[in-house]
């Protein structure tokens, strides 16, 4: 079983996703620039909102390449020594690659369990541990670590982890398929992007001194985007264990955070917090897929009056009727909560929703729960 979730979402001028050159991030799409926002800055966002954790109960994984600090300060909370620490946590950070100096040498993304049963173990033969260290090794730290390894291959305990996945190239057995798909968000309309030059006032400049303290350029654009994300229920239940509970609450933290998560690119600068305008779950039976992208491969332009949401909207309702009269709609559940161009709905408007609680409720309960 798959779920879809479609959003169309308007923002405000902003730089949320910047390049190597401080631009917002673009591609082409249907042969003219469109504004993009990669998948990556958008998982990050919504794996980082307080409403993913909120909905799980579970804290969120922690993606870090200070693997041996966080034990060294555990293993002294608990009452060890600070060098001894230090050391054996370095050896254990070790077990899962290269050490790169003083931290590993790549990203770890690990579970708050993970740290605790490792600290719990290493805790319990600290003394064995002790003993056999030397020059970095220890084949007790070995041995827990293999144990550790084997009760973890193929599942976690943390639902950011279950969801978006982990690859290990030093360790594949640790390695997770993710569970969700998460394509990049990309405007519905043409985009040009636009620069804003600042200057910056000396406060402590006297009369005679002429001139901005500073000054500079950067990039901005405005868009109404496109944002699909795509579900496997069956890989997110075995990442978890075959935990429906907490699978279930993943995905409710999953569409809250959807729906709330901003990127964080150049706010303090442009505040461009603009909630969507359409939210479109499609739980499905089968593994059939259906972006909607190509519902804007023309790029829609303003309304006579101005505005993109309501011609996007209007758009995504075509192009979904295009797909239902060819494929069909058999072992498919459908929730729609639209802000904008709901009057003008024909294919989808049999979907409708009044509340975001409802859409969120719904949602939830089309899986087997």
């Amino acid at each position: 079983m798959f779920l879809e979730v479609h959003l169309i979402q308007s923002f405000a001028p902003s730089n949320l996703n910047r390049d190597d050159t401080n631009s917002p991030k673009d591609c082409e799409f249907g042969g003219v620039r469109r504004a993009r926002i990669s998948s990556q800055c958008i998982k990050r966002a919504l794996r980082l909102h307080p409403s993913f954790a909120e909905a799980t109960k579970v804290t969120p994984g922690i993606r870090t390449r200070w693997m041996n600090r966080m034990l060294a300060e555990s293993l002294v909370s608990a009452g060890k020594d600070l060098e001894q620490s230090k050391a054996v946590s370095e050896a254990f950070a070790a077990q899962y690659c290269k050490m790169d100096k003083e931290h590993t040498s790549v990203l770890l993304y690990l579970s708050k369990d993970e740290i605790d049963t490792t600290v719990a173990q290493l805790t319990d033969r600290w003394d064995e541990i002790i003993s056999s260290l030397k020059d970095g090794k220890s084949p007790v730290i070995e041995s827990i670590a293999k144990d550790l390894f084997k009760a973890l291959k193929g599942r976690t305990s943390a639902p950011d982890i279950a969801m978006f996945g982990r690859m290990m190239a030093e360790k594949p057995d640790l390695n997770i398929d993710a569970a969700c798909q998460v394509a990049h968000a990309i405007s519905t309309h043409r985009v040009n992007m636009e620069m804003d030059f600042y200057t910056a006032a000396d406060d402590l400049a006297t009369s005679d001194e002429t001139g901005a303290g500073m000054m500079g350029t950067t990039g901005f654009n405005s868009a109404c985007f496109y944002r699909y994300a795509r579900i496997d229920w069956q890989q997110l239940l075995a990442n978890l264990g075959g935990d429906r509970e907490i699978a279930c609450q993943t995905v409710e933290g999953f569409l809250r955070a959807a729906v709330a998560a901003v990127p964080t690119g150049k706010q303090n600068s442009f505040a461009a917090q603009n909630p969507p305008s359409l939210l479109l779950a499609v739980a499905r039976a089968d593994s059939q897929g259906w972006s909607l992208a190509n519902a804007f491969e023309k790029p829609v332009s303003p309304d006579r009056e101005g505005g993109l949401i309501a011609p996007s909207v209007r758009a995504l309702d075509a192009h979904w009727g295009k797909l239902v009269k060819v494929y069909g709609e058999n072992g498919m559940q459908a929730f729609l909560l639209a802000l904008d161009g709901e009057d003008q709905l024909d294919s989808l408007r049999k979907y409708q929703v009044q509340t975001l609680e409802d859409w969120i409720h719904k949602t939830v309960q089309s899986l087997p729960c």
